[in-house]
């Protein structure tokens, strides 16, 4: 793996990929077919994997870019400012004409923080590999993404390779084009879900050697409350969720992300990477949405 502190670079953080704007509503349960449910205190906020972490590491002192999609309608401007207002260099994103932008509901039940995601891809076309800036993501010393925009990712990813910044893969979904995203990346940590896929059933240690095979030097599958489990090199860990009330677990894989990107560009050991990532995602649980509860890493107790 590269090591981002020995980097010559202009930011930190590049990050390619997802964007939404979340309308966030808590339940008291997730209701039946054809019954009516209440709720109070709608949320909206900015939202997606990529987004989330960017989010994330600036408010922990880290400066980044991104690159994405939004149409031209009032969701892609405030998806826009969401990101501007917090210091993101949005030159990358690309704004399709007569086009909608990534638009997700979020029904998150008050008891547990247990969520059900209703949501709608951007109409516009996808980010392609020549609208890729090669030359700003070679100034940066990580390079993060969901692989949503397969092409334009692998663009992305080699680029990043090239200029021997650390490549970090947030695999949510194993879509098709993904796992050749995996195989150019330093760090591939994916959710419970992919990994079930990739395996063929309940066994996020086989997940982790499976991605091994494929290349990246540190592998992971988080758990949600029962935690994660992660190789690199030879060394395997299975680590504890942080327990906390959890209200929505809405962004918690990507704040977990953003954890992990920090510790690398801190050169912390692995253990401590992943503990303060299993930290701040648990934090992120106990408020409404994926970046209102971004905890402030000076809190964490691994200090």
């Amino acid at each position: 793996m590269a090591t981002p502190m020995t980097h010559q670079t202009g930011i930190d953080v590049y990050g390619l990929g997802q964007c939404s704007m979340d309308y966030l509503a808590p339940v008291d349960a997730y209701p039946g077919v054809d019954t009516k449910c209440e709720f109070a205190g709608l949320n909206v906020q900015g939202g997606g994997p990529v987004a989330n972490a960017l989010v994330a590491l600036s408010r922990w002192g880290m400066t980044s870019a991104y690159a994405g999609v939004v149409g031209d309608d009032a969701l892609g401007e405030e998806i826009r400012k969401g990101l501007a207002v917090e210091g993101i260099d949005t030159t990358g994103l690309r704004v399709r004409p007569d086009s909608r932008s990534q638009f997700a509901f979020i029904a998150a039940e008050r008891q547990g923080g247990r969520r059900t995601i209703f949501w709608q891809r951007p109409s516009g076309a996808v980010l392609a590999p020549g609208e890729v800036d090669t030359a700003a993501i070679g100034r940066a010393r990580v390079f993060h993404t969901d692989g949503l925009y397969v092409e334009a990712a692998i663009a992305g990813c080699r680029a990043a390779r090239a200029a021997g910044a650390t490549v970090v893969l947030d695999g949510g979904t194993l879509r098709e084009g993904v796992l050749e995203v995996a195989a150019l990346t330093d760090c591939c940590i994916v959710s419970e879900a992919f990994a079930r896929r990739l395996v063929g059933g309940d066994n996020p240690a086989a997940a982790c050697d499976r991605l091994a095979r494929l290349g990246p030097a540190m592998v992971g599958v988080t758990l949600g409350e029962k935690g994660y489990v992660a190789l690199c090199g030879d060394r395997r860990i299975a680590g504890p969720a942080y327990p906390v009330a959890a209200v929505d677990t809405t962004g918690c894989g990507d704040i977990f992300h953003a954890g992990v990107i920090y510790g690398l560009l801190k050169n912390w050991s692995f253990d401590r990477t992943l503990d303060f990532a299993a930290w701040a995602a648990a934090m992120a649980a106990t408020r409404l949405g994926g970046r209102d509860g971004i905890p402030d890493a000076a809190l964490w107790p691994g200090r």
